[in-house]
């Protein structure tokens, strides 16, 4: 089950989005246009295309924000599957407040139901296999907690958070410390009894060392392709997890799939984003 953010930490987010749109001057077309008054209007955000929805709640928190008298009402949850025309929700309220705020919410909606929806797409291609789709920490300062989030409404899973959830040797920490072994038991001796080991190898043979020193959780097999992913899951033989990385595309994931890995992590998801398109349209 998907369980939402709270909003302690979704306001501060939109906050600085709709801060940053309203300058130093506020809305001046929306003053200029629809005056004084508060004119009632009803609108509702709908699919272009199909998907799969994440942010509504930072849709909502858009309109929230710019005016409490505007009534948000999600058509579904975030997780949902949509085609073209289908609405996702239904915004009422003073025309001023739902103007200034459009751009904002679309802006999220559109952002995070782009990265749930090109998970979904390479979540079904692996689900006849055991691996799960996962992201990395290549995601947009800032922005780290609702693209995950994003990621698993999808229904993909998480990769660490940061630099401080779990050990990640990579190739550079090798070559700093002089090799896989050191660097193991380096970080063996340094981790908490909460803490895991990831290592990452290029090679079968760094992987054997890996397998020799002792004391890592996962191995991050990188760039190798599938027959060499097989070999490197035999090796393993159950002992560790294995997560497949480097230059995984669509067109390649299932024949990683196939090979056998537990994990298949896919930076793209995050940092090269096409966005859902999503609009919202005046109901008279």
């Amino acid at each position: 089950m998907l369980h939402p953010l709270p909003d302690i930490m979704l306001e501060p987010l939109v906050r600085a989005g709709l801060l940053e749109d309203l300058g130093r001057a506020g809305d001046l077309t929306t003053d200029a246009v629809i005056g004084e008054g508060d004119t009632i209007v009803r609108a509702a955000f709908v699919a272009r295309q199909d998907g799969v929805i994440a942010g509504l709640d930072m849709a909502r928190l858009s309109f929230a924000l710019m005016d409490r008298r505007i009534t948000f009402t999600p058509k579904l949850r975030d997780g949902g599957r949509v085609g073209p025309g289908d609405v996702l929700a239904t915004v009422e309220g003073p025309a001023r407040g739902i103007l200034s705020g459009e751009r904002v919410g679309l802006n999220f909606l559109s952002h995070l139901s782009g990265i749930a929806t090109a998970t979904a797409a390479v979540a079904d291609l692996v689900r006849p296999y055991r691996a799960r789709i996962t992201c990395t920490r290549k995601t947009m300062p800032g922005l780290r907690a609702i693209q995950k989030y994003a990621v698993r409404a999808g229904g993909g899973s998480n990769h660490r958070f940061g630099l401080d959830d779990a050990i990640l040797i990579k190739d550079n920490h090798l070559a700093f410390a002089g090799g896989v072994r050191p660097a193991v038991e380096r970080a063996r001796a340094a981790a908490g009894h909460l803490v895991r080991i990831e290592l990452e190898v290029d090679t079968l043979d760094q992987l054997r060392e890996g397998l020799e020193v002792g004391g890592v959780d996962v191995f991050l097999l990188d760039n190798m392709p599938p027959d060499t992913l097989r070999e490197a899951v035999k090796l393993v033989d159950g002992r560790a997890i294995t997560e497949a990385s480097g230059g995984i595309t669509p067109d390649t994931v299932t024949a990683v799939a196939q090979a056998g890995v537990d994990l298949i992590s896919l930076g793209w998801l995050t940092h090269t984003v096409r966005v859902m398109d999503i609009g919202l349209d005046y109901q008279p």
